[in-house]
């Protein structure tokens, strides 16, 4: 549980610095170059992924089971984290309108994403990693918001077609990530 509570702490910090502390994060840019942030940053979130992922995977030997999820907030959590993951591909289709409406559909998505396995799964090493990406998700996006109010900054009006695109490519990566790899990665198959 350790390194999964590190993971998260240095992965999800590394994200949070530009609405927790741009000021050391424009200092340090400046004192370094952006070059060394980046490298930084870099490397730091990818130790930050390693620990969560192995911390989390070594949770699954002795789980904590807190509760036994009900069928119909599993299928809502299903139905969350596909709907997180069609924003998640928006956030790479230039010109729709999921990314008009909601201006950040990345963070917007992880947060659908995360809540969804919030609410469909059991142990305590489920809730922290979950509850910690959805907490990080709704700082981040009120963030972002904030930012783009006081820049008076608007998303660029959205298209049929790239709308079309980000919706259907979403669906069909989550439904193949769900039905095919999600039980070999992870090791649930959530729909099976």
């Amino acid at each position: 549980m350790t390194a999964l509570v590190l993971g998260l702490v240095l992965f999800l910090g590394l994200h949070s610095m530009r609405f927790v502390a741009d000021g050391a994060r424009s200092r340090f840019i400046a004192q370094r170059g952006e070059r060394a942030w980046r490298g930084l940053y870099s490397l730091g979130s990818a130790i930050g992924l390693v620990l969560i992922v192995w911390g989390y995977g070594r949770t699954r030997a002795q789980p904590i089971v807190l509760w036994s999820p009900p069928e119909a907030l599993r299928m809502i959590g299903s139905l969350l984290a596909l709907a997180g993951i069609v924003l998640i591909i928006a956030a790479y289709v230039p010109r729709n309108h999921l990314k008009a409406w909601v201006g950040h559909p990345m963070v917007l998505g992880i947060k659908l994403w995360a809540f969804g396995h919030l609410i469909a799964t059991r142990t305590l090493a489920d809730l922290l990693l979950f509850a910690a990406f959805v907490v990080w998700a709704v700082l981040c996006y009120r963030s972002l918001r904030a930012r783009d109010r006081a820049a008076n900054r608007q998303p660029a009006p959205g298209e049929a077609l790239p709308t079309a695109i980000a919706v259907v490519g979403g669906i069909v990566v989550g439904v193949v990530f769900a039905k095919w790899l999600h039980g070999w990665v992870i090791g649930i198959s959530p729909w099976g």
